[in-house]
């Protein structure tokens, strides 16, 4: 399964919850590992998906799919994709229904300090500021 155009799911969660669960707030560190996940099997992401709670059918999720411009899917873990979708096992199953792969990066997440969390919060904060996150 070379050369696979891969669609990164990474999930949307609110700011409030960053010292809870810093990775999940995390949307960049998120796509960032599903990138290198791809990367490193030859792969490359072509869509980029921040979602909460999506449902497993819909159309957001599935029209490059349908387009021919994504032949997996790819989170960085289980955790990020309980959070995304509302159902994991019925998107499982529609994956395999539409013969579409799902794969989990399962990489090392960061070891969030404190300067790391400011980092996110003044990233996810001001974005209307015109704050590149650098």
């Amino acid at each position: 399964m070379n050369g696979l155009r891969v669609a990164a799911i990474a999930s949307l969660t609110p700011l409030e919850e960053l010292d809870q669960d810093p990775f999940l707030v995390d949307t960049r560190s998120q796509q960032a590992m599903c990138a290198r996940w791809a990367a490193d099997r030859g792969h490359t992401v072509t869509r980029q998906l921040v979602i909460c709670g999506m449902r497993h059918d819909d159309r957001g999720l599935w029209s490059d799919v349908n387009e021919g411009q994504v032949d997996l899917f790819v989170a960085p873990n289980e955790r990020v994709l309980g959070r995304a979708l509302s159902s994991v096992s019925d998107f499982i199953a529609e994956c395999g229904r539409r013969g579409v792969a799902l794969e989990t990066a399962g990489l090392d997440e960061p070891v969030y300090d404190a300067a790391m969390k400011a980092d996110v919060h003044r990233r996810l904060s001001m974005p209307t500021a015109g704050y590149d996150g650098c």
